[in-house]
This record gives C-alpha cells, structure tokens and sequence, in this order.
C-alpha cells in the first residue's frame, strides 16, 4: 500500500544511473547546478549497462596513447551507415562522432582511466578506447567524482512517471524501493538517462510476441523502460522501431539477465552456425566480427525457437577471446550431434557439403582473406576452413539483448522533443533512451557509450543551463 506522498523540490534531477546519466550529473554540478540522481538499483548494481562495457568508440587523426594509427570522422560514420543499412540521421551521428575525442579527454579528467591499445581477434585498437579495469571502473569513478563535487545519489528510486504542461516538466512520481514511499520530485531541471525497455519481458513480447521469451538479457534488470513510456503518455515523441535494437548472439547457458560481454560468443566467424535443423541460416564470414557481431542476434531470433549452434574444430581454438563457458566438446560429429540434440545426418550432411566447397587460400582471421566457399546456397565469404580437425568444439546461441532503440526524439541540445514538433524547456533526455535518433538497426562496438557519454555532458549542460534561465524568469516576475 502506497504512503504518504512527500513532495520534494530539488535544482537538477537525473534519472537514472549509468554513463550517461552520470556524465550528466557531474557536467550540471561543475557548473553550479546542485543536482540529485534517482538510480533504482541497490549500489551492489549501480551503473545501469555501463557496468558490463570496455570500451568507448572514438574518431582520432594519428596514434593517441590509448589508439592506434587514424579513424577519421568518415571512416567512423561510414561504419555507422554500414550497420545500418543507411537509415541513420548523418547530421546527429557526425555530431556525437566529432565530439567523441572531448568525451575521452573528459571523461580523463574526471577520474576515468584508460588502458594501452591491444591486438588481438577484435580489431579495436584502432577505433575503441578501452577502460582500465572495464565498465564498472568507469562507473565507479564517475560516482566517486559525483560525490565528490556533491551530488546527491538516491539509490533504489524508481521514477513511475512524470507530468509536463505548457512546455515544462512540472513533477516526477517516484517510488522509494525500500519502503513503497511515494515521493513527487519538482525539479527546475530533468535530465532522463534511465535506458531502453530491453528487461521489461511484457514489453518485449508486445514487440515480438512468443519469440521473446526465449532472449536473454546480456545488461541490467533494472532497465525496465518506465520513463521511455511516460514520455510517450505525457506526449513526447517517440522515434524508432520497437522490435530494434542492440542484439547479440551469446551462449545459450547465460544467466536471464546481467550476463555482460562474457556471455558473447566470439568464435561465430571461424566457423559455422546452424539451426536446430542443422542447416546454416547466413554468412559467417561477412565482415569483421567487431561490426557484423550484433547482426547474429536477430538472426538467431528468426529461428526456430531462437536456439542456434557455433560449430568450430581445433584448428581455429586459440584464434578467438574465449567466453564464459567452456565449449562442448566431441571427438566425432556423432558425438557432438548427440550432445548438442541435433539429428546425426542432418549435421553431417551440412558439414560435409560445406567442406567440399571450401575454396582453399591464405588463411588470415585478421584481415578480409580469401578463404570462401563456392555454390553453396548460403556462402561463407571470407574464413571459410574446412571443419575436420578434431575435437569439434561447440556453443549454443541465444538472442542476447543489450539494449532497446525505440527511444524519445531530443534536440542537439538534448531537449527532449513533443509530438507538436516543440520543445520541453526543461526536460532532456542522454543514452539509450535517445539512441534511436541514430541507431535504427544494427550496432558498432562502443558507439552506445559514445552516444551517452556525448549527449550525457551536453544534457546535464543544458539542463544547468534551463534552471538557471528559470531562476531568471522567476526573479523577473518577483521584480
């Protein structure tokens, strides 16, 4: 039973608690704006999905001390535009592209710290700054940072929903998780950064129907899309397709939620992939693994019962960055077909029909080789090796769903935009809740980061901004 409700007038409110909400904290409070974050995890699971990445994906001309060699703004966005098939907003992605160099030195000098470049099956080093002990570390440091200048953190506080009239949010509803209180928070100010709906199963069945029950979600439980959904009530506009999103093929045995980058399979382009028909669905080797690695999880998604299996042999085990489970392992294709619950010819036959079209050439899993196949119905265009070294190894598939695009439409100030085309003043919105306003399908590695961490400084930025022209307003008035 709901208590009493408090009211509570605050400067800058900041719903949620990851990259970009925090990056908007801090950037409100270094500019003299006091500011409060609602963050409705237990601290043990702060960070929203912030706390299971590595890295932020950054332009640069020539070798910086944490990125090799050169990715310029085009060679960036003609990523971007690759990925997704050309349905992105160019002027919003060379934005944030442009700005991604200021989000690393920032994110330096506010206690952020990176690690060298490495090599290895990902191809990285060139385009993706990692952070120094990962995600968590990231996040650990910026909330450090917040109290430091500070910013009051509520933790577990979940925002129900939020009312706007006249172009301004007036109040935000919100539940107090330890004790069922309800609090009315009347900001001057509101930055939304509370993520996509990707852990809210029943909104994820409205969006697939009966497949969805079979994804698991690779992020936190927490982002269950209460704001994304108030905004669409309060008569935000909201852009994107719900069925979109940041979707990876993981192993099958992941936990429901919170699995993280450990989940994810990275063996899929060096070998083949079949269905629980033991038939392969699509090329394996199309792209490098960082760019086509989201692709899978929609594919698996479309079949049946959105199971999948990764089929590699001996020859290519030390070629790729192993995950969390160990492989199932068989010495015979029967054997393997047995473990795995596929019918014995059925495999066998694909196989060998794939073997017997694989055109030999200079194997090279770290540039586009010419190992192929040739008059397969489906080919593999590059990687392509015959699989007949044992032991056979293998990893079951599932969709794994990062996060959501469907997402509220904001300004390049981070306003968040109503379905009369007009601005709220006071109301902003960073990260995944507006990532749809350049991803639309597909994903590159770190662009969500970099997304958040961009519009997250110029959200909190301008909500400072949007409270202290109120206060003007307001001292006009009285005047």
């Amino acid at each position: 039973m709901e208590q009493v409700t408090k009211e509570i007038n605050c400067d800058v409110l900041v719903v949620g608690g990851g990259n970009a909400a925090l990056s908007a904290a801090i950037s409100a409070r270094e500019n003299g704006a006091s500011v409060i974050v609602l963050e409705s995890s237990p601290k043990a699971w702060r960070g929203g999905n912030s706390q299971h990445t590595r890295n932020l994906r950054s332009m640069h001309y020539g070798p910086t001390d944490v990125l090799t060699d050169t990715y310029s703004e085009d060679e960036f966005f003609e990523d971007i535009y690759k990925v997704t098939k050309g349905e992105t907003n160019e002027d919003y992605a060379r934005f944030v592209i442009k700005n991604t160099p200021e989000a690393v030195k920032w994110a330096k000098s506010h206690g952020v710290r990176f690690q060298s470049s490495f090599g290895g099956t990902l191809q990285l080093g060139r385009t993706n700054a990692f952070f120094l002990g990962g995600g968590k570390s990231l996040v650990n440091a910026y909330y450090k940072e917040a109290k430091r200048l500070g910013v009051t953190v509520l933790y577990e506080h979940e925002a129900l929903d939020l009312e706007i009239k006249e172009g301004k949010v007036i109040s935000l509803k919100v539940k107090n998780l330890c004790n069922d209180e309800i609090l009315v928070f009347k900001p001057k100010a509101c930055v939304l950064a509370s993520g996509g709906f990707e852990s809210n199963l029943n909104k994820l069945r409205e969006a697939w129907g009966d497949a969805a029950k079979n994804f698991l979600v690779r992020g936190t439980r927490f982002n269950q899309g209460k704001m994304l959904f108030a905004l669409k009530d309060a008569g935000a506009k909201i852009i994107g397709d719900p069925t979109q999103g940041h979707m990876v093929a993981i192993d099958a045995r992941a936990p429901k939620y919170d699995g993280g980058i450990a989940s994810r399979v990275d063996c899929v382009s060096l070998g083949i992939v079949v269905n629980k028909d033991a038939k392969r669905f699509y090329d394996e080797g199309e792209d490098f693994w960082p760019k086509r690695y989201a692709l899978w999880g929609r594919l698996v998604a479309k079949q049946e019962d959105q199971i999948a299996y990764s089929i590699t042999d001996h020859k290519v085990l030390k070629l790729y960055m192993p995950p969390l489970f160990e492989p199932i392992v068989a010495n015979t294709l029967d054997e393997l077909a047995d473990k795995i619950g596929l019918d014995k010819d059925a495999l066998k036959s694909t196989i060998s029909e794939f073997n017997s079209h694989v055109i030999a050439g200079n194997f090279n899993h770290t540039v586009l080789d010419d190992c192929h196949t040739q008059g397969l119905d489906i080919e593999k265009t590059h990687w392509a090796q015959t699989i007949d070294k044992p032991p056979f190894y293998c990893y079951p598939l599932r969709p794994g769903i990062t996060f959501t695009y469907l997402g509220v439409k904001v300004t390049k100030d981070a306003n968040v935009v109503m379905e009369d085309g007009k601005v709220c003043q006071n109301l902003f919105a960073a990260g995944e809740i507006m990532a749809g306003n350049i991803l639309t399908q597909g994903y590159c590695a770190g662009f969500g980061m970099s997304i958040g961490s961009v519009f997250g400084r110029i959200a909190g930025y301008s909500a400072y901004k949007s409270r202290e022209s109120i206060n003007i307003n307001k001292e006009s008035i009285q005047g």
